[in-house]
């Protein structure tokens, strides 16, 4: 835990609320292993949480104002639980208000509460500060209130408020794990079932390293709707052959290949990064129960060229610091991580190559960019909670 930055979050909650606040939790930022544009297609996905979190100091009100402070943006914002509406300038809010719409809309009684938040998760570096946001929001309700609610329960609903309310049509890998990470193990989910299970990851022999490209991603939300919709016909196609057909994870490598040629480019090439792409997820799990990282590392790397040429998102900062990735010695594996179009590559470096990998990226990639990346080298840990 960053125990600096919770004793100024501390510090800032006496100063503006002049008492001592009742609870403190945390929700962490996720890295996903392998696993892209899988989610809302209904496939698999392993993500893990990282040691990155947003921390909310908090206590409840006894009327219906909610006062939250954000540390990071140095604002204020203020709103009632019954007049819940769109910020449109301190859009950070929306997240937590999207929480309060949500769990009032399910009949949870809620009243007002006092909050001091901020984080170290990186802002717009694909590592799901936004779900962060929402979970130490659900998690701080849910304890303040003692609302009891079922963890599949609380994911949905903020996967929901960031739906309904924020307005973004996301999956829901990034709100299951941040509430359900756990140290030492990543998440095999399977986001149509919402089935998962804990798979070991060695943190004593590799480091999980996320490269940022800090490149402005662009285009991102059009695009993404763009593939939603292009898998969507990829699912009218396959129903011809097979009526049930919901989900592209629902299509198998067999009945892709035999049917792929009867198919428009665009969408043989969207349903084929997907298709083999929940097959690398199963894949991997079976390889780090073998500990067979050289099987890892090809799977990694092949879902980048996937991502790459058949999904279409990556960019020439991201495929930069992967080529890089691939030249080091002892990487087992690296891909882009997220939406694409910039963001971070995952890296999985083992303990004794980390200087050496970390030195080679800053140079290289500024060699070929002109442009300083960031480097977050990441452990496993726990998801959203409240502390104390």
């Amino acid at each position: 835990m960053n125990e600096r930055l919770i004793e100024q979050l501390r510090s800032k909650y006496l100063e503006i609320f002049g008492e001592r606040p009742q609870i403190l939790a945390k929700a962490p930022g996720r890295a996903n292993i392998i696993g892209e544009h899988t989610d809302y297609n209904g496939g698999f996905v392993l993500p893990v949480g990282i040691d990155k979190n947003i921390y909310a100091f908090s206590s409840k009100r006894n009327d219906r104002t909610v006062h939250i402070y954000s540390y990071d943006f140095q604002e204020s914002a203020s709103f009632s639980t019954e007049e819940l509406t769109y910020e449109d300038t301190k859009r950070w809010v929306n997240y937590q208000k999207g929480v309060f719409n949500e769990l009032q809309k399910a009949g949870y009684e809620l009243s007002g509460i006092n909050m001091v938040f901020g984080g170290d998760i990186p802002v717009a570096a694909g590592l799901s500060s936004s779900a962060a946001l929402e979970l130490v929001t659900a998690v701080t309700l849910e304890s303040l209130f003692n609302l009891n609610i079922d963890d599949l329960e609380l994911i949905k609903l903020c996967r929901s408020a960031e739906k309904n309310f924020v307005g973004v049509q996301c999956g829901i890998m990034d709100q299951f794990a941040s509430r359900m990470a756990k140290k030492d193990y990543a998440v095999l989910l399977d986001c149509k079932t919402l089935e998962y299970k804990y798979i070991p990851f060695k943190q004593d022999e590799y480091y999980i390293v996320l490269c940022n490209t800090l490149k402005k991603r662009e285009l991102v939300d059009s695009e993404y709707n763009k593939r939603k919709k292009e898998c969507e016909e990829g699912v009218t196609f396959f129903q011809k052959f097979n009526p049930e057909v919901e989900f592209l994870r629902d299509v198998d490598v067999d009945l892709f290949n035999s049917k792929k040629n009867e198919m428009p480019d665009i969408i043989r090439k969207r349903c084929g990064h997907v298709i083999y792409e929940n097959k690398r997820v199963i894949d991997c799990v079976e390889a780090l129960g073998k500990d067979d990282f050289e099987r890892v590392k090809k799977l990694l790397f092949e879902s980048h060229y996937s991502l790459k040429d058949l999904y279409e998102v990556s960019c020439r900062e991201l495929d930069i610091l992967v080529e890089i990735a691939g030249d080091c010695e002892g990487v087992s594996g690296s891909r882009m991580m997220g939406a694409g179009f910039g963001g971070c590559t995952i890296n999985l470096v083992p303990l004794s190559g980390i200087e050496k990998f970390c030195n080679t990226i800053k140079s290289e990639y500024y060699k070929q960019t002109s442009i300083k990346p960031e480097i977050y080298i990441c452990r496993i840990e726990d998801g959203a909670c409240v502390i104390d």
